[in-house]
């Protein structure tokens, strides 16, 4: 990426309301896409030594289709990748990074949070993509009666498992600690993860995690709005859209369903219809722009977008409705319970809005850091960081001293 312009400071999802939220979701995946390139090829790395290039592992796990009903016998084979270079001891932690959306690149175990961190408490580091996207789809298609076995509870369980069969695989110490990391919706997973699994995760570290399902989320441009009038955001989607190397794209309604329509897998790192299913059975985040303080245009408005929904897959609005509130029944939406969580956010990031930006009690941690857009605390140090960003991830480093430095000890004390 030498020679390239920098990333756009808005960050990907900030993007959504610039060119407004009827986009079709090809082109919002692309964008995505394009960013996590970049933070994964650019910038010196966080602490990464001269064997930093040294390319991970792939692995495979065969995982049950449906992990709730054991008479079916179907499974599926899940991709994982595996970073040892820094991996002192079968005593040491293990920093397992969960996919989300799409596909899950060797970067996951090389950049970032996990691999910075790795060196210092000579950690194994591992990366589970989630089911039904990258190259973990499971035999079958895409179609909605396959499409049942795709939802947040489902990757759970296979974290879950993968928890207990790469614990076995690569003879990691009972004693061993397992600290999740995920972003954006993999993070909601993360903190779920403990929330759900305390006695097989240790801890979790959520950046930017949305863990609050809401039909509406007009929230987020209301984020937008404020957040275009601080110079330290600035832009237009047209600068965006140079520096991102796209051009300008028109798609009809038509076309954007048929494509969600498609159910053949793709071996790629799009996953639009699993998304919108994922939205239309679980969380919603649909955007809309009908509030008169809203700045962007003012369609799609909510109905719209939830007929993709019905189009696609034949579900109503009271369906779509009722999973939100099931989802956030379920994990407790803002307020999830879990202990040992810090949830990161950036102030100009629209999710923070569906995320934990206040610490409760001593057990649940939280960072707002200003000026900081989606994920930002995800990608690799760079000299235009701002000093809040370098702050914010110190805060990482010494929270995870808080967490692992009594285990550590313990673990001294009493062995295997």
């Amino acid at each position: 990426m030498a020679g390239r312009p920098g990333p756009p400071r808005l960050g990907p999802l900030l993007l959504l309301s610039l060119w407004g939220s009827s986009a079709p979701a090809p082109l919002l995946r692309r964008l995505a896409e394009h960013i996590e390139r970049f933070q994964e090829g650019s910038g010196p790395g966080l602490g990464f030594g001269p064997n930093a290039l040294v390319p991970p592992k792939q692995g495979w796990l065969e995982q049950p289709l449906d992990p709730f009903n054991t008479s079916d016998q179907r499974s599926f084979l899940q991709r994982y990748w595996v970073n040892d270079q820094h991996w002192a001891s079968r005593h040491g932690p293990v920093f397992l990074h969960l996919g989300g959306e799409g596909s899950l690149r060797p970067g996951s175990v090389t950049r970032g949070h996990p691999a910075a961190l790795a060196p210092a408490w000579g950690a194994l580091v591992i990366g589970l993509e989630h089911r039904f996207y990258g190259l973990s789809i499971p035999a079958g298609g895409l179609d909605v009666a396959q499409l049942r076995f795709l939802s947040s509870r489902h990757a759970l369980a296979d974290v879950a498992s993968a928890r207990l069969a790469l614990g076995r695989l690569f003879n990691v110490s009972s004693s061993s600690p397992w600290i999740c990391f995920g972003g954006s919706y993999a993070g909601s997973l993360a903190a779920w993860a403990r929330l759900k699994f305390p006695h097989l995760i240790f801890a979790s570290v959520a950046s930017s995690a949305p863990v609050r399902a809401v039909l509406d989320f007009s929230e987020y441009n209301e984020v937008v709005s404020r957040s275009l009038t601080s110079a330290a955001v600035g832009g237009s989607p047209e600068v965006v859209m140079h520096s991102l190397g796209q051009r300008c794209l028109s798609f009809s309604r038509a076309e954007t369903v048929a494509q969600l329509k498609v159910t053949e897998s793709q071996v790629s790192g799009v996953g639009d219809r699993q998304w919108l299913y994922q939205t239309c059975t679980e969380f919603g985040f649909y955007v809309t722009c009908e509030d008169p303080s809203c700045p962007f245009s003012r369609v799609p408005a909510l109905p719209s977008q939830l007929e993709l929904c019905q189009q696609v897959f034949g579900l109503s609005t009271s369906s779509v409705a009722q999973a939100v509130t099931q989802t956030n029944s379920y994990y407790g939406g803002q307020t999830p319970g879990a202990t040992q969580v810090l949830f990161i956010n950036g102030d100009t990031d629209p999710w923070h809005a569906l995320s934990v930006t206040q610490a409760s009690g001593q057990s649940v941690s939280a960072l707002l850091i200003p000026g900081a857009s989606h994920c930002m605390d995800m990608a690799p140090e760079r000299p235009s960081d701002s000093p809040s960003l370098r702050r914010g991830r110190q805060s990482i480093s010494q929270q995870l001293q808080t967490w692992l430095g009594p285990a550590q000890r313990s673990q001294a004390r009493g062995g295997d």
